[in-house]
């Protein structure tokens, strides 16, 4: 074996040990004492190396970026068992109902709001099945529709702000996570308004498929729907402000956002006098359960990435990637093409920790800024939450869905809003201002000084506008 056939020999083995289902973690882990081993056996690694692993897992479990995630996921958990997402979903549903499509704009805004407040993917797309599906095939709405605007609007909880994808990315980027949170707010509204546009587009083109509640269902109007409203409505925007407002203001980082959140998701359950100790216990279950499974998938990510740098592998990535037609362009475009196939197979944590420290070196070579790209890719990997056949959120709304639901009518309604998704990757590359950040800096600033472009100028070159 030669060394040159390393670092891709050291690949091809990585993706041999995800087909046959190995756990993600004990897989990258595995894969890179492997080739360690192979290349001290061969004269090609240095075992040196390996003793910078120790400083590196030390700094895995004392960074402080990523003590958001446990908070974030703790709030959210809380929230959603506190009864948030019913009180949401009917008083919405109230308030939309009198229109046609009405049901299908209450998840959207509601999805977009708990994604605000909880950020829990899961929580919000079981809720929504749960409670609103019923409703919706009970008052004749289209089967595939009324899957598929589900599915997409929980899927918002992994770009609105606090999301822990942007955390994690913003983590693997060596970005701010607050500018990440600041940069991902406008293309996530944009995202669940195209949403709601598709929504509108349906209720015209075919107004048998989402039809307005009858009378009979609109239980509550004028004043008593007004008090029902600023009751369900006035906590979680409080809530959010706290989280997100003081970190968009400079007041508190996300790590200490992420505290008030939870203390103030602990306080309203506390209010709404639902805070039980089995709904405390199950919630800290639960976050311990996710955190560890980051820091094990981050541990893993590291002994991979220490061995696969010890063999020039990122030289290697970095080769293919920077000779690639078109320059930035062509990489751009071959890598929203390359994570929008991997989402088909791939989960968010696999494609951010195993494909992104492997591109954000090569982005940094480019001039692509860390926020613009991170945003970028956040939208792209959006998409493996809703791909058939493994996208998360499917299977989630499988298990709560009604026999009468196919499984084929989930994918098939998820699809049009796939289709969003990428139609929103499209915007962002072809209006980057969106994202508050110049995409590319001048080829004389390139891994010199930071990025000073006219956020206006736009992605594409002047020749081609």
């Amino acid at each position: 074996m030669t060394f040159a056939v390393m670092a891709p020999l050291m690949f091809a083995g990585l993706v041999l040990f995800l087909l046959l289902g190995y756990p993600v973690a004990f897989a990258l882990a595995a894969n890179g004492l492997l080739f360690a081993f192979i290349g001290i056996q061969s004269g090609f690694f240095d075992l040196s190396l390996m003793q910078a692993l120790p400083e590196r897992v030390y700094g895995i479990v004392s960074n402080p970026t990523l003590l958001a995630i446990p908070f974030f996921t703790f709030m959210g958990l809380i929230l959603e068992r506190s009864g948030m997402a019913e009180e949401l979903l009917d008083t919405v549903g109230q308030l939309f109902g009198r229109v046609r499509g009405g049901l299908a704009f209450a998840v959207v805004f509601v999805g977009a709001l708990l994604a605000a407040t909880t950020g829990v993917m899961a929580a919000t797309v079981i809720a929504m099945g749960l409670i609103s599906l019923p409703i919706m095939l009970r008052y004749g709405y289209d089967k595939r529709l009324a899957s598929g605007v589900i599915t997409a609007s929980g899927t918002l909880a992994q770009i609105v702000p606090p999301s822990i994808v942007l955390i994690v990315l913003a983590d693997q980027l060596g970005a701010s996570v607050g500018d990440m949170y600041t940069g991902a707010l406008a293309p996530a509204l944009m995202l669940a308004g195209l949403y709601l546009c598709y929504v509108l587009g349906v209720t015209l083109v075919k107004p048998h498929a989402a039809p307005a509640l009858p009378p009979q269902a609109r239980t509550l109007r004028g004043a008593a729907l007004a008090r029902r409203v600023g009751i369900t409505l006035i906590p979680p925007l409080v809530l959010i402000f706290l989280v997100l407002g003081t970190i968009f203001l400079g007041i508190a980082t996300p790590t200490e956002g992420g505290a008030l959140g939870a203390a103030g998701a602990v306080a309203l359950a506390a209010l709404r006098r639902r805070l039980t100790l089995d709904v405390a216990k199950q919630a800290m279950d639960s976050t311990a359960r996710l955190t560890s499974f980051v820091i094990f998938i981050l541990i893993g990510s590291t002994v991979f990435s220490l061995v696969f740098r010890g063999v020039d592998g990122d030289l290697w990535v970095e080769s293919l990637l920077t000779q690639l037609p078109g320059g930035a362009i062509g990489f751009l475009i071959v890598v929203n093409l390359l994570v929008f196939g991997l989402a088909f197979f791939l989960d968010f944590f696999e494609i951010a920790f195993i494909v992104v420290p492997l591109l954000a070196p090569v982005a940094a070579k480019l001039g692509i800024d860390p926020i613009w790209f991170g945003v970028l890719l956040g939208i792209n990997m959006q998409t493996s939450f809703l791909h058939p056949p493994f996208g998360f959120a499917l299977f989630y709304l499988r298990s709560v869905a009604p026999k009468s639901i196919r499984t084929a009518d989930i994918y098939w309604g998820a699809v049009p809003f796939v289709l969003l998704q990428v139609l929103m990757v499209a915007i962002v590359i072809i209006f980057p201002q969106i994202v508050g950040h110049a995409p590319i800096a001048p080829e004389s600033q390139i891994m010199e000084v930071p990025l000073e472009v006219d956020p206006d100028a736009g992605f594409l070159p002047p020749e081609w506008r």
